[in-house]
């Protein structure tokens, strides 16, 4: 089966929007564009139901059934529980909002592995509680691939282990992680398991259950929908964290990990996003499917037509002795999120010429501050990034490929 372009870019306003024609899109890694299923029900969430929820009048209990239908669409595609599914600001405060709860469920001296591939988002708030009695624990990347390696990780683990974090893929590097036997280790020796899938689940879902994470946290401005952040918590998990919500939140888990209490529009339109996905399966697909069974079948969908754009791209930067690829430099094992860096301009001059044929990449060390102090990478100017997504097309990756030749000639 393959992806329907045309049918898929129809769902997106953005590629109808005249400011934006002719403009290539390729820093999906900040921010996807949204589908038109999330901005409908934001715009008649904001326009209808924009009172207090749960309340027995029409507007607000419509406002309470589209939030508990976030909860569950969302829990659906993901393979859990709908009392498992969180909703915060942000991926970073989500973590920050962890870090706090779970810190009273562990003695002083007690380790924790971060890994140095992650965005900070999923690192800095566990490596604060180094002050608070907790020993820091570093896996670092490889310094010529920025890759983790699991032999590596074995070394790391001692009776004190707690926990460990790390990355489904890192924003940077672009390489999938091995979650489901990085799971399987940290369990092995009593400890959790807290991925970040920030830069993976705009690629698919994930099927949570099967990975074995004990917390996955992602956010759906990059996955078609709202500025939030969703995190998974084992059922089980979160009752032995410390509530961070008001006194009476204690034991209602949907409240315990969110202190500044729930953006209800926001959440009420995120079940947008699977609608989305619901319409590209039934474009696509003859048959009756669960949920589960659909995210399988669209995330296919998706990492095929990504693969197919990733292969003539990376092709190009193969070819050129001017540029260093970060990472793998073939289409297996990572997703199209692509950093480079000139050998011979100026990180500055390559963009500034790739802006002027209409493409829109991003500059710096987006976050990813640690794995490129493993890899000896500047912080300033950092690197060169494309990323994109199913919904790029062939004669963008064409524009793209067009311009960098024009941008390393130009020097």
């Amino acid at each position: 089966m393959k992806l329907d372009l045309n049918f898929v870019r129809e769902q997106f306003p953005a590629f109808s929007e005249p400011s934006l024609q002719g403009w290539a899109f390729f820093e999906n890694a900040g921010g996807s564009y949204p589908c038109k299923q999330f901005v409908e029900k934001l715009t008649s969430f904001y326009t209808k139901n924009k009172v207090q929820p749960y309340y027995p009048y029409p507007a607000s209990a419509l406002a309470g059934e589209m939030m508990d239908h976030s909860y569950e669409r969302m829990a659906g595609y993901l393979g859990v529980e709908a009392e498992e599914i969180h909703f915060g600001p942000s991926t970073t405060q989500n973590v920050y909002v962890l870090a706090n709860a779970m810190r009273p469920m562990w003695k002083d001296g007690d380790e924790i592995i971060v890994s140095c591939q992650d965005h900070e988002a999923n690192a800095g708030a566990w490596r604060r509680l180094a002050a608070r009695g907790m020993n820091i624990i570093e896996w670092h990347v490889n310094p010529e691939t920025g890759l983790l390696n699991t032999e590596e990780l074995k070394g790391l683990f001692s009776d004190k282990t707690k926990m460990v974090a790390f990355p489904h893929c890192s924003n940077v590097i672009g390489h999938i992680n091995p979650v489901t036997v990085i799971s399987q280790m940290a369990h092995a020796h009593g400890a959790l398991c807290v991925v970040d899938g920030v830069a993976y689940a705009p690629h698919g879902f994930p099927d949570l259950k099967t990975l074995g994470a004990d917390i996955y946290l992602f956010s759906l401005y990059k996955t078609y929908g709202p500025h939030l952040g969703l995190m998974y918590v084992d059922k089980e998990l979160i009752l032995k964290m410390e509530n961070q919500s008001h006194f009476f939140k204690e034991g209602i888990t949907r409240s315990m990990l969110t202190p500044a209490g729930p953006d209800h529009a926001q959440i009420g339109a995120a079940s947008g996003i699977v609608d989305y996905f619901d319409a590209v399966y039934e474009h696509h697909f003859n048959e009756e499917a669960n949920p589960g069974e659909r995210n399988l079948k669209i995330t296919e969908l998706f990492r095929s037509a990504e693969k197919s754009l990733m292969e003539p791209l990376l092709e190009f930067l193969r070819s050129r002795k001017d540029i260093q690829i970060l990472g793998l430099d073939h289409t297996d094992g990572r997703v199209p999120t692509v950093s480079i860096l000139p050998l011979e301009m100026s990180i500055e001059e390559v963009y500034a010429s790739l802006t002027r044929h209409n493409l829109m990449l991003g500059t710096g060390d987006f976050y990813a501050v640690r794995p490129l102090i493993d890899m000896g990478i500047p912080l300033d100017p950092g690197v060169l990034r494309m990323s994109f997504l199913h919904y790029t097309s062939m004669e963008e990756i064409d524009q793209l490929i067009g311009g960098l030749k024009l941008a390393l000639q130009a020097g």
